[in-house]
Order: C-alpha cells, then sequence, then structure tokens
C-alpha cells in the first residue's frame, strides 16, 4: 500500500466496518497493510486495543464539527 492510498481524505463512500455508517478513521494493519474504517463511535471504542497494532492511524473525526459552507 502507498502513502498515497493510504492518506487519501475518506469520503461519504468509505463506510464503517462495523456499522456501515460514514468512516472517519482508517487503521493500516501494520502485520498485513491492510485497512480497517471506522465511524467515530467504533474508532472510539477500539483504539485503545487496535492502535498499537498499526502502523498508520488516520483520524478524521474533526471533520464532524466543521461548519458546512453556504
Amino acid at each position: 500500500m502507498t502513502a498515497a492510498v493510504a492518506n487519501r481524505t475518506l469520503t461519504a463512500l468509505d463506510r464503517c466496518d462495523r456499522c456501515g455508517a460514514q468512516a472517519y478513521v482508517r487503521a493500516v494493519l501494520e502485520s498485513s497493510g491492510g485497512e480497517l474504517l471506522f465511524c467515530g463511535h467504533h474508532a472510539r471504542a477500539v483504539e485503545a486495543n487496535l492502535r498499537p497494532l498499526t502502523s498508520e492511524w488516520q483520524d478524521e473525526t474533526s471533520r464532524l464539527h466543521e461548519k458546512a459552507e453556504a
């Protein structure tokens, strides 16, 4: 997996692997390079256990608090 792919901005098409909601966190697994996508809720629920196993933790939950442009 290249850095360009791993660092792309998550979009509305990216869905949480647990519940299907829009994903705001991407976890890239160190062992396999595979990725898991999570909504903010599920990312917080698994972060403490999962983050030590990742090579990258891309957190875009701050976008949830941005104001929409008029």
